[in-house]
């Protein structure tokens, strides 16, 4: 499956522009991350880009994403990128055995959390937000509460990469996006 042929898949079953932001994000952290660590950006990239995909059908824990693999197996996506799809879901208890299902694991969560406090920010833009800003964001509970902040610490350090360090690389990576998750804020660039 090309990226293209995984974008219209992603636009074919969500409606919610806010999750393929997500999905876009978390596709941009994980082609970071595959070329930080010399592997294939387009399949890792496809793995962040279709993971949630099948969220707004299969929206609970007994659907989600289980149910979505046999519709990516009818499109043709190879069994490797669906497993490592399905290892983002701690339900599933696969294991966590390859860098890539590490990655997917570290990036998907932590994303939602820059993308909140990026658009609290008076620029409401990536191009200026710093892990910084994110650290002390994170310090406040009441601030993002739906997301797991130890989960987020635990999949970093599994990745090996020390969390402020990985926010770092996620705000980075999401940067070079920015305009497509409507995160330019009022910054020129």
């Amino acid at each position: 499956m090309t990226r293209d042929e995984a974008l219209d898949l992603v636009r074919e079953f969500v409606k919610n522009e806010g999750l393929v932001r997500h999905m876009l994000s978390v596709e941009a952290a994980m082609r970071f991350y595959a070329e930080k660590y010399g592997e294939d950006v387009e399949q890792w990239g496809l793995i962040g880009l279709l993971h949630d995909f099948d969220w707004e059908i299969h929206p609970t824990l007994e659907e989600h994403p289980q149910d979505g693999a046999p519709m990516l197996r009818e499109r043709g996506v190879s069994e490797d990128i669906i497993q490592d799809i399905l290892s983002h879901a701690d339900h599933l208890e696969l294991p966590r055995d390859t860098i890539r299902r590490k990655a997917i694991a570290a990036c998907d969560e932590v994303t939602g959390l820059i993308t909140a406090v990026a658009l609290v920010r008076p620029s409401r833009s990536l191009y200026d937000l710093e892990a910084s800003s994110v650290k002390k964001k994170w310090k406040d509970k009441a601030f993002a509460a739906g997301t797991d902040r130890s989960e987020m610490e635990h999949a970093a350090q599994v990745l090996g990469v020390d969390v402020w360090e990985h926010v770092g690389n996620v705000i980075t990576a999401m940067r070079k996006i920015a305009p497509e998750l409507g995160l330019v804020g009022n910054i020129q660039q």
